[in-house]
């Protein structure tokens, strides 16, 4: 390699170096200087990895050298790539006003006057270096073409452009589920998207191929939850962090896993990613987001599998026609091959969707009057964070009052939807407090509408033996069950908090990461303890808050206890986009038909609607705006379906097969070592 060309490299790294101290010290535009962030110094952190890219290009050994700049552009790369998506997509925070005025009174984060001038600062940290970062990784693989098969030791495409193949991956998988590309998703593209992955990985070195792995999953997990930068001021990073630990942990196993099953990698392939999707959705740290199986929640034939599965099977489907393909790409010639994989692709794809196409055709017939219960969904299209809780009762009493005209037997308000606690205000002599008048006037509105309402709000107990002036107080994010009387009948409280921004179990183990939470204004509950079932003279139905209704398992227990309905309330309003709300529906129909029970869904600002049990939408709100439905909803009762019975069982068989796999391929690969030493004896 020529002297000139590492010349080059020193002499624009250097000069990038210079510029982002400049940027340092006199940026970034449109904020007082010296205002840094934590941002700014991963920044520099970055800028010193490139330094020490330069300096382990010293003279030396050829082959060492073609590693270095074979190898270390794709890593900074990933990290540059990672550090400016998540530096764009937090920018959305500067736009608001009560996030500013948080920055402006605590000093824990520091943006522009507005998300413009936010994100142009991100685009001049880091295009820079991510455009020389690219560069020099197309330029040594082209320029020394033969350089590169010496060092990988192979000629294969995926092995030269691994880095770019597996983020074609983690785009495709984006595209595939609700996108800022395409709101109701590309289902298609999940049958193919994991091949370039797939391929990288199996012609790759183990390293690396763990490597491309966790790139893969960094990368899609800041695509798919893009959102997540909005949802509060930590959401963003610690789901990133976690994931990083997620997939750094399965990538690990799972390409050893995939590398020595020989023939049988294309079951391994979908058997270990559905895996994966139960333990990353399992515990404190539970987060079963963008499942590639949800992609197809339109496919109704295909998506009947998941009564008996859960959605685990629908997700082994997709994945498994990933794998098949990519061998008919790889080993098409062969015939014996070319037929197996075929067969795969009959057996797993086309029996599954004939099988839900005649289910479907059985169970097309009406409903009776008597089987019916009719319920209000009520989307009032407000953000309760800016605290105008006087102006959204107003909104919510006026769509109350149109949708009563329709004689529903339930009407149900969203998450949040009337903020000020219920139980504690309504102690207080409405006359000495505001908030106090404002529980007083949403009470008595109920019970002159002399309809049950179900409503989320907060809630508390009092700690045991706490009573008095200095007690203590459990809060909890709550769903309450009012009579036409006007009576509390039931409360339910949410279980299933979402970590570090709802929830942190750790608070004496590590309270210094508490008083950090709390810097950064979370606020957090305490998870309830027992799923509720709220009992109507018409019918049963239990209330999953939020997220909840995206844990399949959770669902199952509200099935269990008792559930008729599934009657999920949630605002999402937060996100300011309708696709982590489109995200959120997805994820929930599938309860529907996991359970064959219906599901309504009362959200601030969407998706409100109605699924039926075979996770077909029978109606459905527009996004942002106010406006309410009013469903008919079967409540026939059925036997329980496999997967409410049995539960994860799939999963659970998938992991059973991976860990035979694994003992087999060990014992298979310690018998030749054990041989050699024998002979050597």
């Amino acid at each position: 390699m020529k002297k000139s060309g590492i010349r080059w490299l020193f002499i624009i790294i250097g000069a990038l170096t210079l510029y982002e101290i400049v940027f340092f010290f006199f940026g970034p535009i449109g904020m007082e200087k010296g205002g840094h962030g934590v941002m700014d110094y991963l920044v520099l952190g970055y800028l010193l990895l490139h330094v020490i890219f330069l300096l382990r290009l010293r003279p030396g050994k050829k082959r060492h050298l073609f590693r270095i700049l074979l190898r270390s552009p794709e890593v900074l790369l990933v990290i540059g790539l990672v550090l400016f998506l998540f530096s764009y997509i937090y920018a959305s925070n500067a736009n608001m006003d009560y996030i500013q005025r948080f920055a402006a009174s605590s000093g824990n984060i520091h943006l522009a006057p507005d998300s413009r001038i936010q994100r142009l600062n991100s685009m001049i940290q880091f295009l820079p270096f991510l455009i020389i970062d690219a560069a020099a990784l197309v330029w040594f693989r082209v320029k020394f073409k033969q350089a590169v098969l010496r060092v990988l030791k192979s000629n294969h495409f995926s092995a030269v452009w691994g880095l770019p193949s597996v983020l074609l991956s983690a785009f495709l998988y984006t595209l595939a589920l609700p996108s800022f590309a395409a709101l109701d998703g590309i289902f298609i593209l999940a049958f193919i998207c994991l091949i370039p992955l797939y391929i990288t990985i199996r012609f790759s070195s183990y390293g690396w191929g763990v490597f491309y792995g966790l790139a893969f999953g960094l990368v899609q997990t800041m695509l798919a939850n893009y959102w997540l930068g909005t949802f509060s001021l930590v959401s963003l990073q610690f789901v990133t962090g976690v994931y990083f630990i997620y997939y750094g942990i399965f990538m690990t196993f799972f390409v050893w896993l995939l590398k020595y099953s020989g023939r049988w990698s294309f079951l391994v392939f979908p058997a270990g990613w559905v895996v994966f999707d139960l333990l990353r959705s399992s515990g404190f740290l539970g987060y079963p987001w963008a499942m590639l199986g949800v992609s197809q929640y339109a496919v109704l034939p295909l998506i009947q599998i998941a009564s008996l599965t859960g959605v685990w099977g629908v997700s082994f489907i997709v994945i498994a026609v990933n794998s098949a393909l990519a061998h008919l790409f790889l080993e098409g010639a062969d015939r014996r091959i070319r037929r197996t994989m075929l067969a795969v692709l009959a057996v797993v794809l086309v029996l599954p969707i004939i099988a839900g196409s005649l289910y479907l055709g059985l169970n097309g017939r009406g409903v009776s009057a008597e089987n019916q219960v009719r319920v209000a969904l009520i989307q009032q299209n407000t953000d309760p964070r800016k605290g105008d809780y006087a102006e959204e009762l107003a909104i919510l009493k006026r769509l109350t009052d149109e949708a009563l005209k329709e004689k529903p037997d339930l009407v149900a308000w969203s998450e949040t939807a009337f903020v000020p606690n219920i139980r504690r205000w309504g102690e207080v002599d409405p006359d000495t407090h505001y908030l106090a008048a404002l529980v007083r006037d949403m009470r008595d509105y109920q019970r002159q509408t002399g309809t049950w309402l179900v409503t989320g709000n907060d809630d508390y107990e009092v700690v045991p033996g706490t009573e008095g002036p200095g007690e203590l107080r459990l809060d909890y994010n709550a769903a309450i069950l009012f009579s036409p009387l006007g009576e509390r009948v039931e409360t339910y409280h949410k279980m299933h908090l979402v970590p570090f921004t709802e929830y942190f179990p750790y608070k004496k183990q590590l309270p210094w990461f508490y008083q950090l939470l709390l810097d950064f204004d979370v606020y957090l509950w305490e998870p309830g303890k027992e799923p509720v079932v709220f009992e109507h003279p018409k019918f049963s139905f239990s209330t999953p808050i939020c997220f909840e209704d995206s844990f399949p398992g959770d669902i199952r227990k509200f099935i269990l206890a008792g559930a008729d309905v599934i009657m999920n309330i949630s605002n999402d309003f937060w996100s300011l986009t309708r696709v982590e709300a489109k995200q959120h529906f997805i994820n929930s129909l599938f309860r529907a038909v996991e359970n064959r029970k219906p599901l309504l869904r009362a959200t601030a600002s969407g998706v409100t609607a109605y699924v039926d049990t075979t996770g077909r939408v029978m109606a459905q709100l527009p996004y942002y705006t106010e406006n309410f439905i009013v469903a008919d909803v079967d409540i026939r009762q059925g036997g329980y379906t496999l997967y409410t019975r049995l539960g994860n069982w799939f999963p659970y068989l998938c992991g059973a097969g991976l860990l035979t796999a694994a003992v087999i391929i060990t014992l298979k690969r310690r018998r030749p070592a054990r041989l050699s030493r024998q002979s050597a004896d």
